[in-house]
């Protein structure tokens, strides 16, 4: 049988119960898609589902201001990343928005007519780069929460879809045809253009605390702050050793995309965790099933695989974000709460952390 998901065989959604099963259920409700891959795949390792999905409703489906300019940052995210699947769902969606003129436009390689929208597209882009200068925004100074949620939770979700999930968005790659992605589009609109009242999923969490400064006391800070701390329980399945040449490597990068030969990747049989991690990180659809299996033992769950890729994808993240520039206020483009600097104090980055004898995810 046919299935969209690469290296795992995710629980059928039919039979999840408990958070999981509220988690698909607030999916489908605010987000128009019942069982998205997108978050299935995240199944084999539930921790991780929910504060997937509540990073990416609090930011792109309840964040302040217009939804088509934060699905242009999620496409400009999808093309930095080089995730197809990702780019063709942001078209889609950008149909649901009601903006087809400019999903066909994109759709075909070309910018924006506006260059407003052209400025929100090449800032999403933008944010792959760590450190990067991201000023002045391209949208007002109370729309950062949204738009710098909307691109750190894309920077994540890219690298799950790219390392496990297949490059069809529909069946088939329906989706190239421009018709389908119209159809779709429309099918999704009543629900993409319906107000979403922030912090919903916040009740699908653990714990909870502010997150980071540049959240601003929104709902995106505690979904991030659980996305992190989800993600970060992979690295007790890598060694110590292992754990350095990820940090090393991280440190370093420079938001490029590295050619499978380049030294960040180490060689499979020697150090097939770090490999898969850095992969998942760098360049997640360059994981193949010789990377996958030389990495797996007996012991070695989907649960542990989608964990590592996690534990890499959000490394990646990670770097970005604590390498943030963002402008001071008088060089946003609105008025506004004033920016946050990104002030983030006393915690290591994940790619420092180091096994502490925890139970390994």
């Amino acid at each position: 049988m046919s299935t969209p998901f690469r290296f795992t065989a995710p629980p059928s959604p039919r039979t999840a119960t408990g958070r999981v099963a509220e988690t698909y259920q607030q999916i489908s409700r605010d987000f128009g898609v019942d069982r998205p891959p997108t978050f299935v795949v995240l199944s084999s390792a539930p921790e991780l589902l929910a504060p997937a999905w509540a990073l990416m409703r609090e930011s792109l489906i309840a964040g302040t201001g217009s939804r088509t300019g934060r699905e242009l940052v999620a496409l400009g995210v999808s093309l930095a990343n080089k995730c197809p699947f990702c780019v063709d769902a942001h078209t889609v969606l950008l149909h649901a928005t009601g903006d087809h003129a400019l999903a066909e436009r994109l759709a075909r390689g070309e910018p924006p007519e506006s260059e407003e929208q052209a400025r929100l597209l090449e800032w999403g882009r933008r944010t792959r780069i760590p450190g990067a200068a991201l000023g002045p925004y391209p949208f007002p100074a109370e729309e950062l929460p949204g738009q710098l949620g909307t691109a750190l939770a894309f920077h994540f979700i890219n690298r799950i879809v790219s390392a496990l999930v297949t490059e069809n968005l529909l069946p088939a790659g329906a989706q190239r045809f421009r018709v389908v992605r119209s159809m779709a589009g429309r099918s999704l609109s009543a629900t993409v253009r319906r107000s979403t009242a922030p912090g919903a999923s916040l009740a699908l969490l653990d714990t909870a605390d502010d997150g980071p400064a540049w959240a601003g006391g929104t709902p995106v800070g505690p979904a991030y702050a659980a996305l992190r701390r989800a993600a970060t329980a992979g690295a007790g399945l890598l060694g110590e050793d292992d754990l350095t040449l990820v940090r090393q490597t991280l440190g370093s990068w420079d938001g490029g995309h590295p050619a499978l030969a380049h030294a960040a990747f180490p060689d499979r049989a020697e150090r097939p965790g770090a490999r898969l991690a850095l992969l998942a990180a760098l360049a997640p659809y360059r994981i193949t099933e010789l990377d996958v299996r030389a990495w797996r033992r007996p012991e070695h769950t989907d649960h542990c695989l989608v964990h590592l890729v996690a534990y890499g994808a959000f490394a990646a993240v990670d770097r970005i974000e604590r390498a943030l520039s963002l402008p001071a206020p008088a060089e946003t483009a609105g008025a506004g709460h004033p920016a946050r600097v990104n002030t983030v104090q006393g915690r290591e980055g994940i790619a420092g952390i180091t096994q502490t004898g925890d139970k390994a995810p």
